[in-house]
């Protein structure tokens, strides 16, 4: 439908824009608020490009909450006032819930996903970009989830918040679980600023929240058949976690092994390939599920 010819729904468009420029500035402050060190200063006048990998990865994640949150709305209709403005203020409160819920995932992840280094440190004192990806991916992976989670009809603010905490659970589960199925240690790689390691490992955390995403997403029926969907799903997830690393080292990766391109040569092409592989996947999957 061409907007342009009803001015209305190009109204609804243009209202949806503007509360999206001011959730980006909310964001930003509120970030600023979060961290200990000055954004601003670390974003320019240290170049520090961990934190700057780290903050568009929250960037990306604000935009998949405020997408989740629209993407209910009347767009692509002409609403009556009294709709439109309720429509207004559920897209404005979810977007804000998603990201005060965003920041509730950055400690939790930090804490529970890269727990053996202090997060910070490694940003800030030795910009190490591995972890700056890793935050990165990890603020998209739970912007999906909450993306996911206040997506769909039917539910509302408690079935939201469940299925964000389902889903958050799944996703620090499968951080311990790449670390384990991993031939290497991930968490002392990356901290030795080994970015290739950091690059793959962020790629299973953003092809997971994918899946996890498309898991507590959809139309609320009830409490037994949409937990026993994201039940099924969940357990799909932990499959295709192992598939796809089955795959990739002995598919992708013929002629050598993760461990020694990763480890030994510190190869950022297989850490970028390994990524890859791993949200193409996701991607097929999210369609199938």
């Amino acid at each position: 439908m061409n907007i342009l010819s009803h001015p209305d729904v190009l109204l609804v468009h243009i209202g949806y824009l503007l509360m999206y420029v001011g959730l980006f500035f909310l964001a930003k402050w509120t970030k600023g608020l979060m961290v200990s060190y000055q954004l601003d200063a670390q974003l320019t006048e240290y170049d520090n490009k961990a934190v700057a990998i780290s903050y568009s990865g929250f960037i990306l994640g604000i935009t998949a909450i405020f997408a989740g949150a629209v993407a209910e709305g009347p767009a692509a209709a002409t609403p009556s006032s009294g709709s439109l403005t309720e429509e207004f203020l559920s897209v404005a409160g979810y977007s804000l819930l998603g990201l005060a819920l965003l920041h509730l995932s950055r400690l939790v992840n930090s804490r529970l996903i890269l727990s053996r280094f202090s997060v910070e440190k490694e940003l800030i004192h030795d910009q190490n970009p591995g972890t700056g990806i890793v935050e990165a991916a990890s603020y998209l992976s739970s912007g999906l989830i909450i993306a996911g989670a206040i997506y769909g009809e039917g539910g509302g603010l408690l079935s939201a918040l469940v299925f964000y905490s389902i889903g958050q659970v799944c996703l620090i589960a499968f951080g311990w679980l790449y670390q384990r199925l991993s031939p290497y240690d991930v968490h002392a790689e990356i901290e030795k600023d080994n970015t290739a390691a950091g690059v793959g490992f962020a790629g299973g955390l953003i092809s997971i929240g994918i899946i996890i995403m498309k898991a507590v997403s959809g139309t609320f029926k009830s409490w037994a058949e949409d937990l026993a969907e994201v039940g099924v799903d969940v357990l799909i997830i932990f499959i295709y976690l192992i598939g796809v690393r089955l795959v990739f080292d002995r598919l992708v990766l013929r002629n050598s092994n993760l461990q020694n391109e990763i480890v030994r040569d510190q190869n950022l092409g297989a850490g970028i390939l390994e990524m890859v592989v791993s949200v193409s996947f996701s991607a097929v999957l999210f369609f199938l599920l």
